[in-house]
């Protein structure tokens, strides 16, 4: 391991981390079009209810998104504002 620092290293794995934070932007991806399409499908069989149905699937995936935005905001702070370095 010549020439590479301890700052090198961190500086790695905090790349490699982020890499891996950003995977939780799948999840809420794959849940929101699932939503979607049985809020597609409900709203099709119950034309009536299609503001509750609406409503429902929105706060759902709003919900969902959160994960997304937390992994974002961990691969963001692992790249530019590193507190371990």
């Amino acid at each position: 391991m010549n020439g590479i620092t301890g700052q090198d290293l961190i500086a790695a794995c905090s790349a490699i981390g982020a890499g891996i934070a950003m995977i939780a932007g799948v999840g809420p991806g794959i849940g929101q079009g699932y939503a979607a399409g049985q809020g597609a499908a409900a709203v099709g069989r119950n034309p009536g209810a299609r503001g509750n149905i609406m409503s429902t699937m929105l706060l759902g995936q709003a919900v969902a998104e959160t994960t997304g935005l937390y992994g974002f905001a961990v691969a963001i702070i692992l790249l530019f504002a590193n507190p371990l370095l």
